[in-house]
């Protein structure tokens, strides 16, 4: 029998629309709603999906069985009572089909986020950063209680609204992948809680802060617009770069066939990485339904260069002011380790980051981690994450937990002139400082221009002096790429780059014009 065009392609379409209608009948969940997964305890327990518009759906945990009808484009959602840690527990949602969801634990959800530092994971980065210890680490990384997801890199021009990963159970074939610091810190809370613990790792090395703000943050703040302005220059700038990949991807084939080892190529970003809000939508609005207990985050080195680095006290803020409104859990503690200390080059100013995230310390719930006492000049990947988790876990028992523990480093809170120097006095000083050396600080008069000075202690304040500064207006700390951590206070914490001018004047020259 000879069939039409258009009933042939009726013919055969018709089993795709059959099956694809029976798709949409189907109550589905979103990827964060699997199998060895961590509800938030003590908090509305969001539970969501789709389905066919219109369709009866139920959700049943313990003896909560709230129920919900689809709306017109097939979303739904409920929210449970909140539950004790515990577990595991089974979850059923049912419609024209039924879903299971097996051992679920309730305890602590942690959204751990940021760039290459917090992406490292246990194994290390092949060929370049390691951990220390991580073979041993990964062989003890058996924790029935600590469950991970990681998510996998994704940039996107609009908000998602699922990301393909699940939950697994924390093991070292499962942990060696995921982010050390995160692991390391998920570890130490579930231990001291006595809770379960629930890690999201969704990290991307490389990638500037302004790609993990959504657009309607970026856009509440007018002084954010310059992150257009750079983003537009960084795609011009970067128009070449398929060709040059193309060659490069020659030059290797050449080297191998001729038994050479591949040259060096300069590193190239993956654009999409860069886009303002290109891994917001991509990598946390899938997220953001999710109820979570808090976030950690270590980021600022791609936005060091100094011709952006002025921006980063505005863009960080605003960063976590997001989040937390498009969490819409209040304000959750945000806890962030401050950029470490690496050589880098003359056209980066990591002293201005990491001034920018101590004065971010102004927005509430939010702790900092300082870091640069265990950095390497050499290794912008510092291989010693367990006392960065172990800081960020300092904040936590503070923050989140309410532990009456020192969490802080000496925190810059005033700098007021005393004859010929300058008298610092600091917040989380404990009522005594250490100083391992005079050096680190440096004194300026009017025209801004530092110099090296000395410091001693004097109580719980550190006096500086130079004797070609006879009238001091400006100290500063620990400001160079790579500085010396000299300040401590005496639980061992380490003081954070400071500078005392407002606002941190931000030198440029041609070469980032």
């Amino acid at each position: 029998m000879k069939i039409s065009g258009k009933l042939s392609v009726l013919f055969f379409a018709l089993p795709l629309l059959l099956s694809s209608a029976r798709c949409r009948a189907e109550v589905r969940l979103p990827h964060l709603i699997s199998d060895h997964g961590v509800l938030q305890r003590n908090a509305p327990i969001h539970i969501w999906g789709w389905a066919e518009p219109g369709e009866t759906v139920t959700v049943t945990l313990h003896d909560q069985h709230p129920q919900t009808t689809a709306d017109k484009v097939g979303n739904w959602s409920v929210y449970l009572q909140p539950e004790q840690a515990g577990g595991p527990y089974t979850l059923q949602v049912t419609g024209t089909n039924t879903i299971t969801v097996s051992d679920l634990l309730i305890g602590d959800v942690w959204f751990a986020s940021g760039q290459s530092n917090m992406e490292l994971p246990l194994l290390g980065f092949p060929g370049s950063a390691v951990l220390k210890n991580g073979p041993a680490e990964i062989a003890a990384a058996n924790h029935p209680n600590l469950r991970l997801l990681h998510i996998p890199n994704n940039a996107s021009m609009y908000p998602l609204d699922d990301e393909p990963a699940n939950w697994t159970v924390c093991t070292p074939d499962t942990a060696k992948t995921f982010s050390a610091v995160a692991y390391f810190f998920g570890r130490e809370i579930s231990e001291r809680e006595h809770v379960p613990v629930g890690l999201i790792d969704s990290t991307w090395g490389g990638t500037p802060a302004e790609a993990w703000v959504s657009l309607d943050g970026l856009a509440s703040d007018a002084a954010l617009m310059p992150v257009f302005a750079t983003w537009a220059h960084v795609s011009d700038d970067h128009k070449n770069i398929p060709a040059m990949i193309r060659n490069e991807q020659r030059e290797d084939a050449a080297a191998k066939a001729a038994g050479q080892p591949a040259p060096k190529h300069p590193w190239h970003p993956n654009l999409d990485s860069w886009s303002p809000a290109g891994l917001f939508n991509g990598m946390v609005a899938p997220a953001t339904p999710y109820s979570i207990k808090g976030v950690i985050w270590y980021q600022g080195e791609t936005n060091s260069p100094a011709d952006r680095a002025n921006q980063y006290a505005r863009i960080f803020p605003a960063l976590i002011n997001d989040w937390r409104r498009e969490w819409q859990e209040g304000n959750f503690p945000f806890l962030y380790v401050q950029i470490s200390s690496f050589t880098s080059t003359p056209f980066e100013q990591w002293g201005i980051i990491r001034d920018a995230q101590r004065r971010t310390l102004d927005v509430s719930n939010t702790a900092m981690a300082v870091s640069i006492d265990v950095g390497e000049p050499d290794n912008v990947h510092p291989a010693d994450k367990q006392t960065v988790a172990a800081r960020l876990a300092l904040g936590a028992r503070a923050l989140a937990y309410g532990e009456k523990v020192e969490y802080s480093g000496p925190l810059f809170r005033e700098a007021t002139p005393e004859g010929a120097g300058m008298r610092v006095s600091f917040d989380h000083a404990d009522g005594e400082l250490v100083l391992k050396s005079t050096g680190g600080f440096e004194l300026a008069g009017d025209d801004h221009k530092f110099v090296p000075a000395d410091a001693r202690i004097d109580h719980d304040a550190v006096v500086v002096t130079s004797p070609s500064i006879q009238h001091p207006r400006y100290v500063r700390y620990a400001w160079p790429n790579a500085p010396l951590a000299t300040l401590f206070n005496k639980a061992g914490l380490p003081a954070s780059t400071f500078t005392s001018e407002d606002p941190v004047p931000v030198p440029c020259t041609n070469a980032c014009k």
